[in-house]
């Protein structure tokens, strides 16, 4: 086996984020709890004095203008994990982290599309009663994950 094979990855993005402010706080999170690249769908990422590590110019970062667009792009052999209030999501405290995966969450006000949630492979939420903050639900995952080591 070739010693440089990646056997595990994570990207982690917002589809149709809302303000600027909590992609530049989440793209802090990300490079500093190992994410591999960041990405928007729908709405660009703009520089913020809270990406004060300029994450986007230090990991890659990609941008898909429709959810369409960045599914036909997901890495061969990555688990789309939806980050959702929903029913039908699996607990995060129980939740096995695919080895390569790519995490994506939805603006505070709409969350995920309904054509994003029907492609996840996996959903997942955590203890909350009302919705958080993106940026502050995407750092909980990249935390359990770096907690809890992917396992399939």
């Amino acid at each position: 086996m070739n010693d440089n094979f990646i056997t595990e990855f994570f990207g982690i993005g917002i589809q149709n984020g809302k303000t600027p402010e909590n992609l530049g706080v989440l793209w802090r999170t990300a490079q500093n709890l190992g994410a591999s690249y960041i990405f928007t769908i729908g709405n660009r990422y703009a520089k913020q004095a809270c990406d004060t590590e300029n994450a986007v110019k230090s990991m890659p970062y990609f941008h898909y203008e429709t959810f369409e667009d960045f599914y036909q792009n997901l890495p061969k052999g990555a688990r789309l994990v939806g980050v959702e209030l929903d029913d039908r999501a699996a607990d995060l405290e129980t939740f096995e982290h695919p080895r390569r995966c790519v995490y994506l969450l939805g603006a505070e006000d709409n969350g995920l599309s309904k054509k994003a949630i029907a492609k996840c492979h996996h959903l997942i939420k955590f203890k909350s009663e009302k919705s958080l903050n993106v940026s502050v639900a995407g750092s909980i995952v990249m935390y359990d994950r770096g907690l809890n080591k992917p396992r399939s």
